[in-house]
């Protein structure tokens, strides 16, 4: 699932291409809502945590959320694709440009506020009321282990699975630890420098979450070798409630005792 900075670039990608120009043609054969009209101007791109949002000057919202198989493309009208067809779930096509959302599973609209009341503040905004993200989520089920609570939207929207793994080696948290066991001073910390990360990969480049190390990250992707801490060798496994692959050093983040 992308995290919420991949979301970003898609936005700031798409948004000087189709904002302010004029819908000329709209397809989205699995589209649930309205869809705007012809005619109507392009108002917005933005993200929102995982979601983008298309807002349309006629009141319609377009609302993608990629997970783990979407992607949106730019092409010129006429030029080919660098996708299948059959892939397309959303077309937005104005007199430049060529806007195509392939393979989302998520494709809905709504005139007026869409969908996304539930989730917690934006840690890729610029100022995140993280006062509210800790409220939320001292309010939660102690005993959720920390791996779901960081992955949890509706209490901060924008953390993924390289982001959750980074953030708890940073932290020397286990994965496999209660949220309940940990003080507020700990989950404030942890927050903010997701903040913190999200904000600093917004740009161009590779993600990078640990400067001067080869790949930028401390733990993702990086099973079997060794912690750049103590040199343990990184494990992983599919952790959390649905499994998610999940990073970390054993020794620098030992589980909790039983």
């Amino acid at each position: 699932m992308p995290e919420g900075d991949t979301i970003w670039r898609v936005a700031a990608r798409l948004a000087p291409a189709l904002s302010g120009e004029v819908l000329v043609r709209f397809a989205a054969p699995r589209l649930v809502g309205p869809s705007p009209a012809a005619g109507t101007t392009i108002d917005a791109v933005e993200a929102v945590g995982k979601h983008l949002l298309v807002r349309f000057g006629d009141g319609v919202v377009l609302q993608t959320h990629l997970r783990m198989t979407g992607s949106w493309h730019l092409f010129r009208p006429g030029a080919p694709w660098s996708r299948p067809r059959h892939q397309a779930r959303v077309e937005i096509e104005t007199a430049s440009w060529l806007a195509v959302c392939f393979s989302a599973p998520v494709v809905r609209s709504s005139r007026g506020a869409p969908a996304i009341g539930h989730l917690g503040p934006d840690l890729t905004g610029p100022d995140p009321d993280l006062d509210r993200v800790l409220d939320r989520v001292v309010a939660s089920p102690g005993e959720r282990p920390v791996v779901d609570v960081l992955l949890d939207q509706r209490l901060a929207a924008g953390i993924g699975n390289v982001y959750k793994s980074e953030l708890l080696w940073r932290h020397r948290l286990s994965p496999r630890l209660a949220v309940g066991a940990l003080d507020g001073a700990v989950i404030g910390a942890l927050y903010a420098d997701a903040h913190v990360l999200l904000r600093r990969n917004l740009g161009p480049g590779s993600r990078t979450t640990v400067n001067g190390v080869p790949g930028g990250l401390a733990v993702y992707g990086r099973a079997g070798l060794p912690c750049l801490r103590c040199a343990s060798a990184v494990v992983q496994a599919p952790l959390g409630d649905p499994p998610r692959s999940t990073y970390w050093c054993p020794r620098c983040q030992p589980d909790p005792p039983r």
